[in-house]
Parts: structure tokens; C-alpha cells; sequence
């Protein structure tokens, strides 16, 4: 688990936007931040977008981030609540769910979550949420369906998949909409299941043994951030890749929302708390826009030739 606190001072506090000035220029705000993973967009896009609304971190902002595996959520969630933050970003699903444990009335801001939120029983309605949570929701599990119908149209004799994920206990649940698709493609999906990053070379062994075609890279917060790692070897073993972020990062595809936007909504919903926003009336955000890249060289490296028509579908490709 790893702890850190981001202090600040008020000493030499520049006046704020009209808006933030006209409510308590000099009071000190803090937040809490909960994630299973060190995000780097929590300092490169939320702060500076709060910042942009007058809630500086350093000045007039205390940022307590609190970091750690999905059993030691609760413990966490505990400690964040008992320092009293004004708002809790949770970064996942397994952190929202360990901060709504922990207190029903301190908002919290989902950054993002997978699930309907209203199907996971966090709000009443997208529009208005009805209790101390809102925040982003990506819905991941219909986008599952869409990343194996990209893997099949790139790759078109591909007959077995194998999916890699972390969290088996609850992304195992919401896994019927990417199993009837592949039962609707002729595709037989092979899961994977790890815990550890030291357990990653084991799994493509295990891959390598059950002869899969390619493989979908779920996007859980574990595997956004070893994705480099795991792409590679997926390479080394031969296998075609897809990933469910907007950022390529070895994957022969990546298709999915742009990560950087939804920090940006999640930073505009934290403001509007501070500004005195209930969070139950503020309505659930959910991805504008989802991008869709193609990586040449990985398919080069592969031997592959991707059909025409898909290259000019993506809005991106790597040369």
C-alpha cells in the first residue's frame, strides 16, 4: 500500500476565478483520491483541470491519495473518509464500491467505473443519481463485444481467443455479452486469469499450450498499466493483440474511450462539488468519443496484412 499526501499551504494565495473567489477565496479544500494503481493523470489532466477552476493543489487544495490492491480498498476507503474530504475520487469499480461502504454522504466521483452504474445499484438514473455518487461510467462490457469483432475482422481465420485479466472474482460476472459474441462469431474464447505481473510469463505459456489465435487485453486498471509489458509478450509469442484503451501502446488494435476526456469530466464534477453541487443531482458522464487505432509496425513484426478497408476505418495508424 502506498500513501501520499499532497500539502498544502495558503500563504500567497492569487486571487481565483470570479466564480471560486466569490465563494471563500481563502478556504482550504481537500479531496481524496482512491486507485488501485499510481495514475499519472491524476497530476497530468484532474489537477491541472481543477486548477483551471481555482482549486489549486500546493495552494489552496490538499490532494490525499490513497493507493493499494482491490483487499486493501476498504481499509482505505476508511482512512480517507475519517480525514474528512470535501469529495473521494474512486478510480475503478472496486474503489467506488469500497468508498460508498464507507460513507453515504461524503460524494464520490467515479473516474471511471466499468458497469451501468444503475445496473450496479450506485444510482437511480444516469441523469440523476440519487444518493452521494456520480461520476463516469464506460459500460466496459459492451465494449468487449465490439474489440473481438475488430480482433476477427484484422485477423479473419482466427477460430480461438484468449482473454487476460486481473480481478477474476468480479470481471468474470460481467463476461456474457463478450461470450455470446464470440459464440455468434464462431470464436471459442480461452480466459485467462492473473493476480501478479510475475505471474504474466506463466499465462502465455499457458496460452502458447492451448494454441490461441490472438488475444483481447481486458481493460482493467492492472492491465492499463502493464500493457507495454504484456504486448510484448504477446509478440514474442506470436499472438495478434487488441486493447481496450485509447492508447496503442504495443497493441496491434486498441479501441476504447479517450482516457485523458474522462479525467477531464471527472475533474469538472469535482469542481462543481467544491462550488457546492449535490452529487446526486449531477447526471453520470459516460465517453463522447471512442478511438480506434492500428498499429503497422506490430502487425510487421507479426507478418501480417491488415485488410484495406480497416486501415481506413482507424483513426489512427502507426507507421
Amino acid at each position: 500500500m502506498l500513501r501520499r499526501k499532497f500539502v498544502a499551504c495558503l500563504a500567497g494565495v492569487a486571487a481565483w476565478p470570479l466564480a471560486v473567489h466569490a465563494q471563500q477565496p481563502n478556504k482550504l479544500r481537500r479531496i481524496g483520491v482512491l486507485e488501485l494503481i499510481d495514475d499519472p493523470m491524476i497530476r497530468s489532466v484532474i489537477l491541472p483541470e481543477l486548477a483551471q477552476r481555482g482549486f489549486v493543489d500546493g495552494r489552496n487544495l490538499i490532494v490525499d491519495v490513497r493507493i493499494g490492491k482491490s483487499d486493501e480498498m476498504p481499509k482505505l476507503a476508511r482512512e480517507l473518509v475519517a480525514a474528512n474530504p470535501e469529495v473521494i475520487i474512486a478510480a475503478s469499480d472496486w474503489a467506488l464500491h469500497a468508498a460508498l461502504d464507507a460513507s453515504k454522504l461524503i460524494p464520490i466521483v467515479a473516474s471511471p467505473m466499468g458497469a451501468d452504474p444503475v445496473v450496479a445499484g450506485v444510482a437511480v438514473s444516469w441523469a440523476r443519481p440519487g444518493g452521494n455518487v456520480t461520476g463516469v461510467s464506460l459500460i466496459a462490457t459492451e465494449l468487449e463485444a465490439k474489440r473481438l469483432d475488430l480482433l476477427r475482422k484484422a485477423v479473419p481465420g482466427i477460430r480461438r481467443v484468449a482473454t487476460l485479466s486481473t480481478h477474476r472474482e468480479v470481471v468474470e460476472r460481467g463476461t456474457a455479452t463478450i461470450r455470446a459474441g464470440s459464440v455468434k462469431a464462431g470464436i471459442e474464447l480461452a480466459e485467462f486469469w492473473v493476480d501478479e505481473p510475475q505471474e504474466y510469463s506463466a499465462a502465455f505459456a499457458a496460452m502458447r499450450s492451448a494454441r490461441v489465435d490472438a488475444l483481447l487485453i481486458m481493460p482493467t486498471p492492472e492491465m492499463y498499466r502493464d500493457v507495454e509489458q504484456v504486448s510484448a509478450l504477446a509478440l514474442e509469442s506470436r499472438l495478434p493483440t487488441i486493447c481496450g484503451f485509447s492508447e496503442e501502446k504495443g497493441c496491434l488494435i486498441s479501441y476504447g474511450p479517450n482516457f485523458t476526456e474522462l479525467r477531464q469530466q471527472t475533474a469538472e464534477q469535482v469542481a462543481k462539488i467544491l462550488q457546492g453541487a449535490n452529487a446526486s443531482e449531477l447526471p453520470f458522464q459516460g465517453p463522447t468519443r471512442f478511438e480506434f487505432a492500428i498499429n503497422l509496425k506490430t502487425a510487421h513484426r507479426l507478418g501480417l496484412t491488415l485488410p484495406p478497408d480497416l486501415l481506413l476505418s482507424a483513426d489512427k495508424v502507426i507507421e
